[in-house]
């Protein structure tokens, strides 16, 4: 494959996240968790409408009947067509003053399932949830940074990265009851001197492999069901933080970026062509 990534909105986020292909609207929903925005860009036209919140947003997905779920630093939050609180489902577990949430995903069944992170990177007592009608359900702990929650084709295995250690890891995912079980390590990367590029956000595609952007790396990599790297494509920002398939055909390849504290490329939304589609997302359903 001989397609690069190339800038296609210049978002100037400060934290861009969570990009998720919304396909009834034809548009690419994505997040700037620190300076408090919610994005929608709709590539066809070029059109780029962003959005207010009141806190930290960690991630977000559009929710069935419209409107989005988005876990917030105070809690796991339905909100409207303009980003404006409509409903809290949940709410943070954990010491908001140094948790929040973090990554997120929809499941197959509509659940949401968002981890969160230690902002101190000393106790690693972040965990992994799942929020759906009957409240919230940790489903790990001992985290630094929850972050690649992604579901393989049949929905039965869940991806999750641990970023500040380096390692995936794969469960047995049980699409009707939200359960996890048997947490093995899917893959560790081992950073160098002058490599320090880690598993952020990730996405699926359609063959069952699993595409990680690399924090501090400049690229997003791909991986074999078995963990095995297939390929790496190089991204021309540092700060890569999340892939998402999308387009008519889920054949571009998008991926959000961070701004760059050392004044390089960073902050902007850039894409890439792909031959692999990836998955289709599923609406957060309030009553799953």
């Amino acid at each position: 494959m001989s397609a690069e990534f190339s800038l296609v909105l210049d978002a100037q986020c400060a934290l861009g996240e969570s990009p998720v292909w919304w396909a009834e609207a034809g548009v690419l929903v994505f997040i700037d968790i620190t300076e408090r925005r919610l994005h929608r860009f709709e590539p066809r036209s070029g059109r780029h409408e962003a959005d207010a919140l009141d806190e930290d947003i960690g991630c977000v997905a559009p929710a069935k009947g419209g409107g989005y779920v988005a876990a917030l630093r105070s809690g796991v939050w339905l909100l409207d067509s303009a980003a404006r609180k409509a409903r809290q489902l949940v709410a943070n577990p954990e010491n908001a003053a140094t948790h929040r949430f973090n990554d997120g995903r929809v499941d197959p069944r509509g659940r949401y399932l968002s981890g969160t992170l230690d902002e101190q990177k000393t106790a690693g007592d972040a965990g992994l949830y799942r929020c759906d009608r009957r409240g919230l359900a940790k489903l790990m702990d001992g985290v630094m940074t929850s972050n690649g929650l992604a579901f393989a084709p049949d929905g039965r295995t869940l991806y999750f990265s641990d970023t500040p250690r380096y390692v995936i890891y794969r469960f047995d995912y049980d699409p009707d009851t939200g359960a996890v079980t048997n947490r093995r390590v899917f893959a560790r990367i081992e950073p160098t001197a002058t490599d320090r590029g880690r598993p952020d956000g990730a996405a699926v595609d359609v063959e069952g492999c699993y595409w990680s952007s690399l924090y501090e790396g400049s690229r997003i990599r791909r991986y074999d069901p078995d963990g095995k790297v297939m390929a790496e494509y190089h991204v021309p920002a540092l700060n890569t933080t999340m892939p998402a398939f999308g387009g008519a055909d889920m054949k571009t390849l998008f991926v959000t970026t961070a701004r760059d504290k050392k004044g390089g490329p960073g902050g902007g939304l850039y894409a890439m062509p792909v031959d692999v589609a990836g998955l289709p997302g599923t609406l957060f359903d309030p009553l799953a």
